[in-house]
């Protein structure tokens, strides 16, 4: 199978391309970076190019038979205008300009990325793929970003919307940086601690897309969470204890308000997100519970 993923040699997409690439697909990367750290394997290649234009890169699409869409800016810095319309330009147009150059009529797969941020801050409320849009800055970017990417079934294409979780790796995404600050006694929960955390294991986040693009039924929104979300302060405190630390350094939830506005109002939001199209679909995860997940990764980070 020939697969093409934009953002693939970012955290997810490095991760992504070597799974692929083990299980014998064919892999393109589409990035920005002209001469970037590349994959050794006879059955990689890579393009360089920006994804929120038109260009010749569309033409890459002829010859696939999927398309796994990571791209983006990263959300976490200062949300001024100017952050916040990257953030926002660089998921809308990358997905207008794919579903455009998809060949009408030929059986592709779209694995469009979106995020649990699309459901906004639900409080206790458990949230499948059937919860509606919340209504923040990620709420309105994850239901427009999902807008782009489903008409690609009007084009014959099979569409799945992948709503990621917190993306835990040890060499990249949130846990890298709070290793740190855990080790230098400085780790905590955000806020009070109650709000609910969903997070997944890169390898389970990996094995999914794997598994949705071998998986002929499914399609549309669907949760990339574990099973077994929990509560900040739980987070912090398996995370702690896994790193010999105490979790005693809280950020106190109107510090993180004042220093990062919106930002820090969407960090400190509580989104108890459940997979639950991923199961029904026979998904088995390997890293379930986020105690034997930090565990693995904290391993591997020493």
């Amino acid at each position: 199978m020939n697969v093409l993923i934009t953002g693939g040699l970012g955290f997810v997409g490095r991760h992504l391309s070597r799974l692929l690439l083990e299980k014998g697909y064919y892999v393109t990367a589409l990035g920005l970076r002209p001469h970037p750290a590349l994959i050794p394997h006879p059955h990689f290649s890579y393009l360089a190019a920006d994804t929120t234009r038109p260009g010749a890169w569309q033409e890459a699409l002829r010859d696939m038979d999927a398309v796994v869409n990571l791209a983006g800016k990263n959300i976490f810095r200062p949300w001024t205008a100017r952050n916040k319309t990257e953030i926002y330009d660089s998921r809308i147009l990358t997905t207008r300009n794919l579903v455009a150059a998809l060949p009408p009529g030929r059986p592709t797969t779209l694995v469009s990325t979106s995020a649990v941020g699309y459901y906004g801050d639900c409080g206790e409320d458990i949230l499948t793929e059937a919860a509606p849009a919340g209504g923040d800055f990620l709420a309105r970017l994850g239901r427009d970003w999902e807008a782009e990417a489903l008409p690609a079934a009007d084009r014959g294409s099979r569409v799945v919307v992948a709503r990621f979780g917190i993306v835990l790796g040890a060499d990249g995404g949130a846990l890298a940086k709070m290793i740190p600050a855990f080790r230098s006694y400085l780790g905590g929960p955000l806020g009070d601690g109650t709000q609910w955390f969903p997070w997944i294991h890169i390898a389970d986040l990996t094995a999914a897309l794997a598994f949705v693009l071998e998986t002929e039924p499914a399609a549309g929104p669907m949760n990339f969470t574990a099973p077994n979300p929990v509560r900040n302060r739980e987070f912090a405190r398996e995370l702690a204890r896994l790193l010999n630390r105490p979790a005693l350094m809280p950020a106190p939830g109107f510090v993180i308000r004042t220093v990062l506005g919106e930002l820090g109002q969407t960090l400190l939001a509580s989104q108890r997100v459940v997979p639950e199209k991923l199961l029904q679909a026979g998904f088995a995860f390997r890293f379930p519970a986020v105690r034997e997940a930090l565990y693995d990764l904290v391993r591997a980070a020493v």
